[in-house]
């Protein structure tokens, strides 16, 4: 596939994995991306997982057409992009190796080489001259891993954007690229995005015609659409109008209430509710929610003097992923001893710009006619 005249794709598809990083359900497969810019000089853009090199390294022998790359450039070290960088230094040992100093840092300890013979440490605004095309760095540590950089060809205007921008799916698979996006942002990257703005800003002024990310597309119309997108991400902001539910129930009853809330809040003209059992449900797509939408709703069963093993590593997981600017609302049960609400909201302690609902529930084993005033109460006043 040709990106532009002088760029072509490499990459693979892989529709061996399960499960990306170890946790990400990836029915749809995953895309590792790679290019190769022919010019004067040839560079070749990132690698690819280790057992997709041979077909990689096919990809390269065909686009360049016997003639040998002279770079091997590298954004990011996580083994899903460097797994065949060996492979690459052993068939083309003529060829220099192009990254940041701390990804050859990393490189020693994936590799037990630091390539010192052929490596070119570069660093913030540094160029590699190819010919037409020039490539300018820039660093973005954190985005998501310390050494990452991107790299911006001036000729034909990409942006050589390492994870940002990357979505979950292989490529001969078509599906809408928010939701994957999406999900992929807030499950891997969501932690940080103070450094993320950080790279949208840097990249701000840049003319950019096409984006080339390590995985999902490569994006090259209404790039405002998914640059707008990071920018609400990146910053916490809330994406859609609506409320998310999450719940953990055992017998039904806090189910009851969460299904009896759900439909107030569409009476009243929600634009849109989310309800997400905790117990069935990918975490990662509640994560999602929970960062799509400015309210949330938190139901929970007491259990063991605490909250539901579900709920906890729900929360647990907006927490470490840097929740904020949202508001919190919650529905405990407890047939003795309710906790469940008080327990909640002590997890969020470490979030910030956190408004926790006025009105809140407390169910003791079933659902009551107080309950449900409570219930209207809380619809209304996050319909406020």
């Amino acid at each position: 596939m040709k990106v532009s005249n002088d760029i072509y794709y490499v990459g693979v598809n892989d529709h061996d994995i399960d499960l990306f990083e170890g946790q990400f359900a990836v029915e749809n497969g995953m895309a590792y991306n790679s290019y190769v810019i022919v010019d004067e000089k040839t560079a070749v853009m990132d690698s690819v997982d280790i057992h997709f090199k041979d077909e990689w390294l096919q990809n390269i022998e065909s686009v360049l057409g016997g003639r040998q790359p002279d770079y091997l450039v590298i954004h990011h070290m996580e083994p899903d992009h460097s797994g065949s960088i060996l492979s690459f230094a052993e068939k083309y040992p003529d060829a220099k190796i192009v990254s940041s100093a701390k990804s050859f840092v990393i490189m020693n300890q994936f590799f037990d080489t630091d390539f010192s013979d052929r490596g070119i440490a570069v660093k913030e605004k540094d160029e590699l001259k190819l010919g037409k095309h020039i490539l300018t760095f820039m660093m973005a540590p954190m985005v998501h891993w310390p050494e990452v950089m991107v790299s911006y060809d001036d000729m034909d205007q990409v942006l050589f954007s390492a994870d940002a921008f990357g979505k979950f799916g292989a490529l001969d698979h078509d599906e809408d690229w928010a939701c994957e996006a999406r999900r992929y942002y807030f499950g891997i990257v969501a932690k940080y995005g103070m450094q993320v703005q950080a790279l949208l800003k840097k990249v701000s002024g840049l003319e950019i015609k096409t984006i080339c990310s390590l995985h999902g597309p490569v994006l090259n119309e209404n790039l405002d659409y998914y640059l707008n997108l990071y920018q609400t991400w990146s910053s916490y902001g809330v994406e859609s109008e609506g409320v998310m539910i999450a719940y953990s129930s055992v017998y039904g009853h806090t189910k009851n209430a969460v299904e009896l809330l759900a439909e107030k809040l569409k009476e009243s003209g929600c634009p849109h509710v989310a309800v997400n059992d905790l117990a069935r449900e990918d975490m990662a797509e509640v994560i999602e929610d929970a960062f799509r939408y400015g309210k949330i709703v938190l139901a929970s069963i007491t259990y063991n003097a605490g909250i539901f093993p579900d709920m906890k590593t729900f929360i647990d997981h907006l927490v470490e992923k840097n929740y904020q600017n949202r508001t919190v609302a919650f529905i405990e049960n407890g047939s003795w001893a309710p906790v469940a609400n008080k327990v909640m909201q002590q997890m969020f302690e470490k979030c910030k710009n956190i408004t926790f609902a006025e009105n809140r529930v407390s169910l003791k084993s079933a659902m009551n006619e107080a309950n449900v005033e409570e219930i209207t109460k809380l619809a209304e006043e996050l319909m406020k």
